[in-house]
């Protein structure tokens, strides 16, 4: 029970740092942010159609708000989507295990309170400098211009 507290608290304590960052990706921190142009469910819906057109395996799911609901918190809407291609993210942890702490891909759906739809996700050249990666640069590559497929489909002007 308590590791499981933990792990939501740092889920929560993530989506509030992030709430806070602003427009612009942070360099130093390797996150991506962009506003959607959509609402929460149209967001999410749409990347998890692209993810499935892709044929990109989506592994889950995670209502970060019901999470802090069910624990008597309130938080705005935040959703952590999981998901990934197995042969090309692993060759990633094959480079370095400790990657793994990266992969499968995540990335965050969250309003915020004027209501404004964000994503979020960690930049893979950060992940590369992270990990000290100096192999796999058309994997890098090609995950880099996916990841930016799928967050376009929910991109505002």
């Amino acid at each position: 029970m308590f590791k499981r507290l933990f792990c939501f608290v740092l889920l929560v304590a993530g989506a509030v740092a992030l709430s806070s960052l602003g427009a612009a990706q942070a360099a130093d921190d390797g996150i991506v942010k962009l506003r959607s142009a959509y609402s929460m469910p149209e967001t999410i819906a749409r990347m998890k159609k692209d993810i499935a057109d892709k044929g990109i395996k989506f592994f889950d799911e995670i209502d970060q708000a019901k999470l802090a609901a069910d624990a008597g918190i309130t938080l705005l809407p935040s959703t952590l989507l999981v998901f990934g291609n197995p042969p090309l993210g692993t060759l990633f942890i094959t480079a370095d295990p400790d990657s793994g702490l990266d992969w499968p891909v995540r990335v965050l759906v969250y309003q915020d309170a004027k209501g404004d739809v964000w994503v979020a996700y960690t930049d893979f050249e950060w992940i590369r400098k992270r990990h000290g990666i100096g192999s796999r640069d058309k994997e890098f590559k090609m995950a880099s211009e996916v990841i930016g497929s799928i967050t376009s489909t929910v991109k505002g002007n």
